[in-house]
């Protein structure tokens, strides 16, 4: 189930059928990244943790590197209308 979920996120942003929340935005520049390290990190990494009590439906935490291929990120992600994926927090994880 997780490896199909992440596959389906991969290929919302290959088809750049993703948005980000204003609270991912705030994040990303808190900790210094950009979209292209946000995409990295979900087309390169693995779901960390799958989040499962909210009612909208369940929350998949991948955790990935960013373009520089050093920087470790967390990109919290969950489906929304029509396949597209939301992703709802980024966050750089600690070295």
């Amino acid at each position: 189930m997780e490896g199909g979920a992440l596959e389906r996120i991969r290929r919302a942003v290959l088809d750049q059928r993703y948005a980000l929340t204003e609270h991912a935005y705030l994040e990303m520049d808190a900790d210094k990244l950009d979209v292209l390290d946000v995409e990295s990190a979900i087309l390169t990494g693995r779901i960390h943790q799958v989040l499962t009590d909210d009612l909208r439906g369940p929350r998949y935490v991948v955790h990935g590197k960013a373009c520089d291929e050093v920087t470790p990120v967390a990109a919290v992600v969950r489906f929304v209308a029509n396949g597209q994926a939301l992703v709802i927090t980024v966050y750089q994880l600690s070295r």
